[in-house]
């Protein structure tokens, strides 16, 4: 019966009375403001910390696989990242090898 797997998730150890659950979600406006870094100029992107929000997604990853019980919402929610985060990277590592110096210095 429906009802009876919307109470069963609902009531889970990582359904949404759970910060198992809330974690996972708030961490989704990360990648939402990796999508938006996307359409930005390259110049805008942060490499550092780009760079620091891959490795922060790889190693919360594996915490997902990890912890018992596994958190499918939030491996989602990393894997995510670290592919939105990691395009930005290569975005803003390629132009800031091709920039000129001097444009490099205005911008940063």
């Amino acid at each position: 019966c429906r009802a009876m797997s919307v109470r069963a998730f609902i009531n889970s150890p990582t359904g949404p009375r759970t910060t198992h659950f809330w974690g996972p979600v708030a961490n989704w406006g990360f990648v939402l403001a990796g999508l938006a870094d996307t359409k930005k100029p390259e110049s805008m992107i942060s490499g550092p910390m780009t760079g620091a929000l891959v490795v922060y997604s790889g190693l919360f990853m594996r915490f997902a696989w990890r912890v018992q019980p596994r958190n499918h919402i939030l491996l989602a929610c990393h894997t995510a990242n670290a592919n939105v985060q990691a395009y930005n990277f290569q975005r803003w590592a390629r132009w800031n090898g091709d920039a000129p110096e001097t444009t490099r210095e205005a911008t940063s």
